[in-house]
């Protein structure tokens, strides 16, 4: 019987389900991420070069969340939106890179060597889920990374405004190819669950970092 219900799965709320995770649990819900002081201000300028340098140590490094979840994909014959986002999130990197230039050194606050090796950590911890063996981890992990970098994105275009650079054109794929794909993909509960279960995990990774650097720029006050 549970196998049949799995056949029989109706999977067009999933992509509600995700999308609400990542609007109520993802990093537009954060308090740092809506703080005025973040983009404006005296302590402005030292917050978004903060926000940019980590944000390269746990995205900027190859491959990506969704090129190891495309790479899975691709031996599964799932792999055409993850392509998409994969080549999107690639440019992504070269903004965050090149805006690491702009920015200039990291801030300085104390405490520096354990921020580095926690964002690191957190690195290393969005590796492994990407590379989970457990059929949609993976790809749910990408799907969180995508829709949540529409919260992050901002952010990096208030720095390169901040810092003289034009900004990059959004590429990352539309919402309806976004809904259509999730949907598709969730053709279990099974799958579905574990979707769910990656785009959770990097939602918390993405709030363990505005934490920290919430944290840095109250420590850079005092």
């Amino acid at each position: 019987m549970a196998t049949d219900a799995m056949r029989i799965h109706n999977s067009e709320g999933t992509a509600d389900l995700i999308y609400a995770l990542a609007r109520n649990d993802g990093s537009a819900h954060h308090e740092y991420v809506n703080a005025p002081f973040l983009v404006e201000g005296a302590q402005s300028s030292r917050n978004l070069a903060d926000a940019v340098h980590y944000l390269c140590v746990l995205h900027g490094r190859l491959p990506s969340v969704v090129d190891l979840a495309a790479m899975k994909a691709g031996r599964e014959g799932l792999s055409g939106w993850l392509n998409e986002a994969a080549i999107a999130f690639a440019l992504e990197r070269t903004y965050l890179t090149r805006l690491v230039v702009a920015v200039g050194p990291m801030p300085s606050t104390p405490g520096q060597a354990d921020c580095e090796a926690a964002v690191v950590s957190q690195h290393h911890a969005l590796e492994m889920l990407a590379r989970s063996e457990r059929h949609g981890c993976a790809i749910g992990a990408a799907v969180g990374l995508v829709l949540d970098w529409a919260a992050v994105r901002p952010i990096l275009d208030a720095a390169a405004a901040r810092f003289g650079l034009p900004v990059a054109e959004w590429r990352l794929p539309p919402d309806s190819e976004t809904r259509a794909f999730i949907n598709r993909i969730a053709d279990t509960y099974t799958v579905e669950r574990a979707m769910m279960f990656g785009a959770q995990q990097l939602l918390a990774q993405h709030r363990g970092l505005w934490d920290l650097l919430e944290a840095r720029s109250t420590a850079r006050q005092d």
